[in-house]
């Protein structure tokens, strides 16, 4: 019986984090079986494996560092987050190394290869992730619902998000509901009081991801109001829901979303990200395009698609590193 290569997955979050990094780890894992033997590790520490990814360039440094040296010639699959393509690859010194020491690198949207330094990006390739399609809600009849979903830190910006409610605070047929966790001290005391003034508006905390995916599918729309992302899995949730988004106009959500969607705002701007939720609710037609817009983009975030770019990456590393272990010696 063939033995199945075994393909050892390094993110720095884990099951208890409940964060993007740990959803597309758990997913890669589970699509790559059962053509191969894989484990979510929080980091490389000399494990036996004929594949690492590593999830992160900045914080799986030190796990791409050592697995690089130990097998130099296996190959060693880098993903990259917003934080690495949009800050840490342009400063700091761990991060730039691990672009240099992998043999492969994943970006999770179209606009992601852009933002490598030419030198990359020949061994970049895009895997976007993906959720099942789900039946989306009938459109509002009494309220509009609206969704945030992201734990509480500056690079997702929910105070645009409680600026806007602040403005939308007259509207009753208007609800916000915000979910993740606390990770920022100061954020989360802002939410809490913006929960405590704004009746519209409810922080509901963690929760599970079957969960969220479920508000998210309830919800009419989903706003993504980050600094930066390297492709915003919940983004594609609600696309693959059938839900409208409103989204920063950054790279990370013109990588997923598209140039010519509708429902951009600039980073910040809560008087627009205002707008356009009220647009929403009284604009039937605008919120009908806006999901319309989505749905064009669905295929990309397919699961068989996904898995599909995933196999094809790990089968061409692993030929690569063959044809190296076969090319003859220069023994001189």
């Amino acid at each position: 019986m063939t033995r199945r290569p075994t393909v050892l997955i390094a993110s720095p979050a884990l099951a208890a984090a409940n964060n993007g990094n740990w959803q597309t780890a758990s997913r890669w894992s589970r699509m790559l079986r059962p053509d191969f033997h894989t484990e979510v590790i929080g980091g490389w520490h000399g494990q036996p494996c004929d594949v690492l990814i590593a999830l992160h360039a900045r914080r799986s440094a030190d796990s791409v560092a050592a697995y690089v040296a130990a097998h130099p010639t296996r190959p060693c699959i880098v993903a990259l987050t917003g934080t690495d393509l949009y800050r840490d690859i342009r400063d700091d010194a761990s991060a730039q190394d691990t672009l240099r020491r992998a043999t492969h690198l994943v970006v999770l949207q179209d606009q992601g290869l852009a933002a490598l330094p030419p030198t990359c990006r020949d061994k970049a390739c895009v895997i976007f992730q993906s959720a099942p399609p789900r039946q989306p809600v009938p459109p509002p009849k009494r309220a509009l619902h609206v969704i945030f979903v992201g734990h509480l830190r500056a690079e997702k910006d929910p105070l645009t998000l409680l600026r806007a409610a602040g403005r939308l605070a007259n509207r009753n047929d208007i609800r916000i509901d915000l979910i993740g966790d606390s990770l920022d001290d100061s954020l989360a005391e802002a939410i809490r009081g913006g929960q405590a003034s704004l009746p519209t508006f409810r922080w509901l905390g963690a929760r599970p991801h079957a969960d969220t995916r479920r508000r998210i599918q309830c919800a009419h729309l989903l706003v993504n109001s980050s600094r930066m992302e390297g492709g915003a899995h919940v983004v594609l949730e609600a696309v693959q829901s059938g839900t409208a988004v409103l989204a920063s106009r950054i790279p990370g959500n013109i990588g997923m979303l598209g140039s010519a969607h509708q429902g951009y705002f600039e980073v910040g701007d809560d008087a627009s990200l205002a707008a356009l939720i009220e647009r929403a609710r009284d604009d039937a037609p605008f919120l009908a395009r806006l999901r319309a817009q989505g749905e064009q983009r669905s295929a990309l975030f397919s699961p068989a698609a996904e898995r599909h770019r995933l196999h094809q990456l790990i089968t061409a590393a692993m030929q690569r590193t063959a044809m190296h272990a076969e090319a003859p010696q220069d023994n001189r």
